[in-house]
């Protein structure tokens, strides 16, 4: 596997939110789950519509079992994910027992290879000239959590590691480079 980075630019992201938006709905749910939740990309098209849906709304938690701990996993489906969800719902017809990024040629879920197209693709639409890959939604996800202030004991927590050393280095940050913090209770 090669080593892919994380889309730092915020602006790279809503421009290939844009160019996802203009293709498929379901292609930027995708995109938009990736970076939301940092679940890897085969546990994701693997979810059910039942797994994000109660059957009159959209659920604000997503519980996967996690294949390391043995345990139920909570992620939270934030304001853009359940805006984008919404819309996909809007505009398929579906079964609960559907896949959520069901493929155009049959009832199954689309193929890595195929997310792998849809988020290369449109990465390359936007002019990002790094190495972009499916593992890109996950330190995306990571990456721009960290730079807003979440706990890299939670990132390890997430991704496993070992160290907060291992995972400055998986989410491309250097830990040299010296930024503001603003430690804000704003009571």
């Amino acid at each position: 596997m090669e080593y892919v980075e994380p889309i730092r630019d915020i602006e790279k992201i809503n421009a290939i939110k844009s160019v996802l938006k203009k293709s498929s709905q379901r292609d930027l749910l995708l995109f938009v789950f990736g970076i939301n939740t940092g679940i890897r990309v085969n546990e994701l098209l693997f979810l059910k519509i039942s797994d994000v849906w109660d059957g009159a709304k959209v659920k604000e938690f997503l519980y996967l079992k996690d294949a390391d701990r043995e345990e139920e996993k909570p992620y939270y489906l934030n304001d853009r994910i359940q805006r984008e969800l919404k819309n996909y719902l809007s505009q398929i017809e579906f079964k609960e027992s559907d896949y959520l990024f069901k493929s155009r040629k049959n009832d199954q879920p689309i193929t890595r290879q195929q997310a792998y197209r849809i988020i290369n693709s449109a990465a390359k639409e936007v002019g990002i000239t790094e190495k972009i890959g499916t593992h890109t939604l996950r330190k995306t996800f990571g990456y721009h959590a960290y730079r807003k202030g979440i706990a890299i004991s939670l990132l390890m927590e997430i991704y496993h590691h070992h160290s907060s050393s291992e995972t400055l280095r998986y989410l491309g940050i250097d830990k040299s480079e010296k930024r503001l913090v603003k430690v804000d209770v704003n009571l």
